[in-house]
């Protein structure tokens, strides 16, 4: 954190923010519930990012909506708010991301998952990605990641 933003819990007063920037940089806008947030908010309250840890029917754990307003990335907002996390949820997490992402969470040690050794809801949502032809510029794919 620094003195031009802090990170708190997500109030439901959040949530239009919070759906308005995961809509915005075009991620999974499903499973978004407000009461699983982090934000980073400016003196002023205005949000400029979020996460959250997302649980699933099958017991896993997924960092997730993990979003910085266009103009403050590249400040150090999503290390921050993904350090946060990790330290809220030190086990097993996973994440999908796009493919071009994997250096940035490589840093914080999670590692790309093959099909075989994923999860059914990760393996699922691979398969419904592939049958609605998800599509990612320059060759770009769905990526599962995993942290220990």
């Amino acid at each position: 954190m620094t003195a031009d933003y802090i990170l708190r819990p997500a109030i439901a007063d959040d949530f239009p923010r919070i759906r308005g920037l995961i809509r915005s940089v075009k991620i999974n806008p499903m499973g978004l519930d407000w009461r699983r947030f982090i934000v980073a908010v400016t003196p002023d309250e205005e949000l400029i990012g979020c996460g959250q840890v997302k649980p699933h029917g099958d017991g896993t754990l997924e960092l997730s909506s993990i979003a910085v307003i266009p103009e403050r990335r590249g400040q150090g907002i999503a290390g921050t708010i993904i350090e946060h996390l990790l330290s809220e949820y030190p086990g097993e997490l996973y994440l999908t991301c796009r493919s071009s992402l994997a250096p940035l969470y490589r840093k914080f040690g999670f590692i790309p998952v093959q099909s075989s050794e994923m999860p059914p809801y990760f393996r699922r949502l691979l398969k419904a990605a592939a049958a609605i032809g998800l599509f990612f510029p320059n060759d770009e794919y769905l990526l599962v990641m995993k942290k220990m």
